[in-house]
């Protein structure tokens, strides 16, 4: 997942959505806000996040992972790797940010 998070942040301009207020979601918002829900980044990279835990992320091609809601952060992994990666989620109202253990930020919007 390290890997797909940086190539995320690496293909991202946030700073459009830098000046917006953020909110952290809870659990049960962070499950609310991504399953059956698609998010397009600042790329053109896509992320499909499956009500049944599967993920999807195209960034000229399909690499498939799985996703779920642990203490509260949005977390996922991406074979063949069986190492979890947790992010805060948050909320400006219009678009959804992933803040990793470090600070770092990936920045998306939902799919019309």
């Amino acid at each position: 997942m390290r890997h797909i998070a940086l190539m995320i942040a690496v293909s991202l301009t946030v700073s459009p959505l830098a000046a917006a207020e953020w909110r952290a979601l809870s659990g049960e918002d962070v499950q609310a806000a991504l399953a059956g829900r698609k998010l397009v980044y600042g790329s053109g990279a896509w992320q499909e996040f499956r009500t049944s835990g599967r993920t999807l992320y195209n960034a000229g091609h399909d690499s498939w992972g799985y996703w779920g809601v642990r203490d509260g952060k949005y977390c996922s992994t991406w074979p063949p790797s069986d190492l979890w990666a947790c992010f805060v989620l948050e909320s400006d109202g219009a678009a959804l940010r992933f803040v990793d253990e470090s600070g770092g930020i990936t920045a998306g919007r939902y799919s019309e």
